[in-house]
């Protein structure tokens, strides 16, 4: 894990010459060169923990880099100080995550005061203990957390406790506090607090499902609920759907990575089909689909595929590290359940070198020319429809060395339209023109009147790596030892945005014999790509001739 995210943190848009994801020293053909020169690595620019007070700096220069080019969803998390025993803190309802207002940052004008281990300024929460957090998520007969709470404590939780824990406390709170399992207790009270804890575990269930893959989280889940359920068929029967429902869910999941490794076993290189059948009778992807748009449609399918299985929990869980003030659990490696997450960057890894296999495997000049400007098109239809994790894979592969080293090739093909694709992707100034286009893409899915102008699809490792500096720009826990719930909102935000991109259905039709070419076709390792590109068009100087020589040994020779 730990290397899978220093490569994929360290990624900027490939220059020409770099592999998909990763940084290289080669220099783009058009528009790249001084930028790609200039990036800095994640993890030599990490802050160490700070406090609240030592965040405020940081946190404006984030604020105001993120603010002028990011949509933003959450509206400010406003939880209004009890008054009395019986008036609880309430949150904005979960709708308002979604609004374009913006967030409120202006959390530092009036007097501070602090309530039950909760701490507020200016009516807002800022931090509070892991036990007060715990018990504010838990509702009695006159309060309900609403669901901005409930969603961004239920994904940071995990940073500080495993989920089973905490739904082990939850349970012990419904049931002592509330005297569900007590005979004697009121069923007036009872009937008011039941629909209540079956909604908290409903939410929880829908939104976290993966946590329910540990059967420890699935036994206190029915514990709970059938204590809930006893005696009131209205409850029994939502019980039952409630956990119908996760269990479909679960099962769609293990249905899913079945064939995920199923696609990964049966891959092979690209170079191995090519000794056993002759390059005459192999398709390519033009004879699979001539219609660049048809093709953009495809992969569309795939990305929101994909996008759909990654739990938010798994933003968190990849950057998940000891909690300082716990001695007692040294590894963290149980939390992880699935990895949706890796999966989905390994398909951006595919797309790329499909793309520089279908370019360096036609033996005619022409044929490659076209196979260039046929991506370029591809990869337009891709901007227009709002898929951008795959025009990025698709600019990635035509920027890899053994792609970009074909001058003759690329003599013949018209790249004005592949210029324009490079700037709007251009990783200059914190890749602010795609973030523009993103704000973009996102206003229009929130003005949307039909399902395809709903579909944000972003580049994703960009995605992740803004998460990252916002995990590790602030301290988890503040000095007093409280969880510095402030970041929280600001992690949940971003987290909550990507959701409601996630669920957008494809509006369109799936082609299966095109989907199955994407995901299974073999494609030739980075080795392949530079003897196909030298046979293509030769090397220029004694290390491309070497080189090239070495690979005919090593890569022809084999049986």
């Amino acid at each position: 894990m730990a290397k899978f995210l220093a490569e994929l943190l360290g990624c900027t848009l490939p220059s020409k010459g770099a592999s998909p994801m990763f940084e290289s020293k080669s220099h783009s053909r058009v528009g790249l060169k001084s930028s790609t020169k200039q990036k800095t690595t994640v993890f030599s620019t990490l802050a160490s923990e700070k406090s609240l007070s030592d965040c405020k700096k940081e946190q404006q220069w984030k604020t105001s880099m993120y603010s002028s080019v990011t949509p933003v969803c959450f509206t400010s998390p406003l939880i209004e100080k009890p008054i009395g025993k019986e008036s609880m803190p309430q949150t904005p309802p979960f709708s308002a995550m979604f609004d374009s207002s913006g967030y409120n940052r202006n959390l530092y004008q009036s007097a501070e005061d602090s309530c039950g281990g909760l701490y507020y300024h200016d009516n807002n929460l800022l931090s509070g203990s892991l036990e007060a957090l715990i018990q504010h998520l838990v509702p009695n007969v006159d309060y309900y957390p609403d669901r901005t709470y409930i969603f961004t404590f239920l994904l940071s939780s995990r940073l500080f406790m495993h989920p089973y824990e905490l739904m082990a406390k939850v349970c012990h709170l419904c049931v002592e506090h509330q005297r569900l399992s007590d005979p004697s207790s009121d069923k007036n009270q009872i009937r008011k607090i039941a629909p209540k804890i079956l909604q908290l575990l409903t939410e929880w269930t829908e939104t976290f499902p993966y946590d329910f893959r540990d059967e420890r989280m699935m036994r206190n889940l029915k514990d709970l609920a059938h204590r809930i359920a006893s005696g009131e068929e209205t409850y029994r029967k939502n019980v039952q759907q409630m956990i119908q429902c996760l269990i479909r869910k679960l099962a769609a999941l293990s249905q899913y990575e079945e064939v995920l490794a199923k696609i990964s076993s049966t891959s092979t290189d690209r170079l191995t089909v090519l000794k056993t059948k002759p390059q005459s009778i192999q398709r390519d992807i033009i004879t699979v689909c001539s219609d660049p748009y048809t093709m953009a449609q495809q992969l569309t399918h795939i990305e929101l595929e994909r996008l759909n299985y990654i739990g938010p929990e798994e933003f968190v869980q990849a950057f998940v590290q000891k909690d300082p003030l716990d001695n007692d659990k040294s590894c963290y490696s149980e939390r992880k359940k699935t990895r949706n997450l890796e999966a989905y960057v390994e398909w951006f890894n595919r797309l790329s070198y499909l793309v520089a296999t279908e370019i360096c495997m036609p033996v005619k000049k022409k044929h490659r020319a076209r196979m260039i400007e046929y991506f370029i098109d591809v990869a337009r239809e891709c901007f227009n429809i709002g898929n951008f994790n795959s025009l990025m894979a698709i600019i990635s592969g035509m920027n890899m060395s053994p792609v970009s080293r074909l001058k003759k090739t690329w003599a013949k093909v018209k790249t004005a339209k592949f210029d324009i694709l490079e700037h709007q992707m251009d990783p200059s100034s914190n890749f602010y023109n795609y973030r523009t286009a993103l704000r973009g893409a996102a206003q229009r899915s929130l003005t949307a009147h039909s399902s395809r102008e709903k579909i944000v699809i972003p580049f994703f490792s960009l995605l992740i790596k803004d998460i990252y500096f916002l995990n590790e720009g602030c301290a988890n826990r503040l000095p007093n030892g409280h969880v510095n719930f402030e970041k929280f909102w600001e992690l949940a935000k971003q987290v909550s945005e990507f959701m409601t991109w996630k669920q957008v259905e494809c509006p369109f039709e799936r082609d299966r014999k095109i989907l199955q070419y994407l995901l299974t076709v073999p494609v030739f390792s980075e080795d392949a790509l530079y003897l196909a590109s030298y046979e293509s068009e030769g090397p220029e100087n004694h290390i491309e001739k070497d080189r090239w020589k070495s690979l005919r040994s090593s890569l022809l020779g084999r049986v």
